[in-house]
């Protein structure tokens, strides 16, 4: 009776939601994000294509320095590219449906789906939705606010942790729910190819180049029990390399040194996963943390911590030596 009489509930507007986003044959979309940690914000801007059976391609690109990276999925797997470094690297994944993911319509979806007590107010001609979340290496992250608008676009997601601050901030600036794609848009060196090119004709400062490492850059936070053993420098053929080993309770090691860029297009297999935190695109394992932040490399390994407590250390990274 009162979907009769026009009133929509949860339901309706869910079920016509998912309906839209799981028949559509493509989409493009432009989105502004930004991720909080402690003090400081970084802003991100998002563009994400996607292709029936599964073909994504997402780019994020750093407002701050321009330096941008691209999630690439298709059928032969899962790759993190990195233009400036003429480097990619390739995952095995279930990305991204193994964790959430605000700036993807499908992962919110997931996310909105998966919750049994999920809710919806109405504010405006907007449908208000509150789900939980999954964000594997983050359990801080516990919920999401999805302002959906009377014609069923997603307008924006809000992450929020415990303390209902928000950490993620995503809003969508456009969308077109019937893209199309030309043959080779999903394909992996077409997609090297064309960022080279497009860097080719632009200033390049996408990153900031680093030929050697004068100062260790040291991490915030450390696990308690836990101090720095010893620092140790060495040379290499093109820069230096940093080694930090930390010992205690919770040992594990910290290896800094300069991304440099590949002569030739490299593509490394590798195992773990990836996630977004802070300025860059990082691959997380069960026992390490990988990532290229202002130029420079940084490596976590440990055997006794978890990959929550690892990305939690590499995240507190100071982005100046200390």
């Amino acid at each position: 009776c009162l979907t009769g009489c026009g009133k929509e509930t949860k339901k309706t507007v869910f079920d016509k939601l998912s309906d839209k986003i799981e028949k559509t044959n493509g989409y493009k979309l432009e989105a502004e994000m930004e991720l909080i940690n402690n003090e400081d914000s970084y802003k991100y801007d998002v563009t994400v294509s996607y292709e029936k059976n599964d073909n994504f391609r997402v780019s994020l690109r750093n407002q701050s320095n321009n330096h941008e990276q691209i999630i690439l999925k298709n059928d032969d797997g899962v790759y993190v590219l990195t233009p400036t470094l003429n480097k990619s690297f390739k995952f095995q994944s279930k990305w991204p449906y193994n964790n959430s993911q605000s700036y993807l319509y499908q992962s919110v979806l997931e996310d909105m789906k998966n919750d049994k007590n999920l809710t919806m107010s109405k504010k405006g001609s907007n449908y208000i939705f509150t789900s939980t979340v999954n964000y594997k290496n983050n359990a801080s992250l516990t919920h999401q606010e999805v302002v959906v608008d009377k014609n069923l676009n997603i307008k924006k997601v809000t992450v929020y942790d415990t303390d209902e601050n928000a950490q993620i901030k995503v809003s969508f600036n456009s969308i077109d729910m019937n893209a199309k794609f030309d043959d080779d848009y999903f394909v992996l060196e077409q997609n090297m190819q064309t960022i080279s090119n497009e860097e080719d004709t632009t200033s390049r400062n996408t990153m900031q180049e680093i030929s050697d490492l004068e100062e260790a850059v040291y991490p915030m936070y450390l696990p308690e029990g836990t101090y720095l053993e010893t620092k140790k420098t060495v040379d290499l053929d093109e820069g230096s390399r940093i080694i930090l080993t930390f010992a205690g309770e919770t040992p594990f090691m910290l290896v800094e040194e300069p991304a440099l860029k590949e002569d030739e297009m490299l593509v490394i297999p590798t195992s773990g996963d990836l996630d977004l935190f802070r300025d860059s695109v990082a691959i997380v394992d069960e026992t390490s943390v990988n990532f290229v932040s202002d130029g420079v490399e940084y490596y976590l390994v440990s055997s006794d911590m978890s990959s929550e407590e690892l990305v939690n250390v590499a995240k507190s990274i100071s982005v100046m030596p200390v």
